[in-house]
């Protein structure tokens, strides 16, 4: 059996911001994790724990502070040739949290789909141009009449459809979702979900899923990656997450989804984590293997405490 290369590996990536002299803000600080073809990994936590400085970092919205980002084999961190940043510019895309902001107001649909393929030259005539938007509607659920409508015209769930659309016409191997869902209707983000799922079956694209909704992450997600003060301190397969969280964090974050039985949800106790009083320092903890692809970040100390 051939042993599977993973499409990204992010090797103790660094995202620091220097606010003023005296004062830098470390929003991701030595994280590591893989992404194989065809699976869609979960990033987790809480607002400002660095989910979406990860996921704009890889994709080069930012310049990494220091850490090793591959992507497809190519490392994608340092200074980038022409030919690399053609290959990353196509073949990894991102689909942003607000479906209104990230569209151009004053531009019909058609274009805003089509304008990957404007800019790298992706098509031979218009009606080659007009038929691939055309067939990227139709896969997202959406139908020609809508290519030369504007944005506004459309419901938030619609205008996330564009956005997933646009991410795909590039035919690429990733793509990040970065809280694709958070600013939609709960009725609306089961839909835009299992369009996600059905599309990665079509397409054997790979996902990076940014949220903080637990229950969708644990629904759409092959593996999860929980993340606390810009440190990966547990990442593991769904079932292992889930069913065995071993960091502190991990289990506050787990015991406070609400749960859908009223009697159980009257004896669920929602565990708190303070980093601050737990006497617990990430700096110092390594990362260890629990089982399988399930690793913890912690000392050893640490470690035997949590899983005695």
């Amino acid at each position: 059996m051939q042993e599977r290369k993973p499409l990204l590996t992010v090797n103790n990536l660094k995202q620091y911001f220097k606010i003023s002299k005296k004062f830098t803000v470390k929003a991701v600080d030595g994280v590591n994790f893989e992404i194989y073809p065809g699976e869609t990994y979960g990033l987790v936590g809480e607002s400002g724990s660095g989910k979406s400085t990860i996921g704009r970092s890889i994709i080069r919205l930012y310049e990494p502070t220091a850490g090793e980002i591959l992507f497809n084999g190519t490392n994608i961190s340092g200074k980038l040739s022409a030919k690399d940043t053609k290959y990353l510019r196509t073949k990894m895309q991102m689909i942003f949290q607000d479906p209104m902001a990230c569209l151009n107001p004053r531009k019909k649909v058609i274009d805003i789909i089509a304008q990957g393929l404007d800019i790298h030259h992706l098509y031979k005539s218009k009606e080659e141009r007009k038929e691939k938007v055309y067939q990227i509607l139709d896969m997202v659920g959406l139908s020609s009449e809508h290519a030369n409508r504007y944005p506004h015209q459309f419901s938030g769930g619609q205008r996330q459809r564009i956005g997933i659309a646009r991410a795909l016409i590039m035919d690429p191997d990733l793509i990040i979702a970065d809280e694709a869902i958070s600013a939609l209707d709960v009725s609306i983000q089961a839909q835009v979900v299992n369009l996600m799922k059905d599309i990665q079956k079509k397409t054997n694209t790979a996902f990076l899923f940014i949220a903080h909704d637990l229950s969708m992450v644990k629904y759409i997600s092959d593996r999860i990656g929980v993340l606390h003060l810009g440190h990966l301190v547990e990442t593991g397969t769904t079932e292992e997450i889930f069913s065995n969280p071993i960091h502190p964090y991990t289990k506050s974050l787990l015991s406070a989804i609400p749960q859908p039985d009223p009697i159980s949800e009257k004896k669920r106790v929602a565990l708190s984590f303070d980093y601050a009083t737990s006497g617990i320092d990430y700096h110092k903890g390594a990362n260890h293997l629990i089982d399988g692809t399930h690793y913890v970040l912690a000392t050893e100390s640490e470690l035997a405490t949590w899983t005695k």
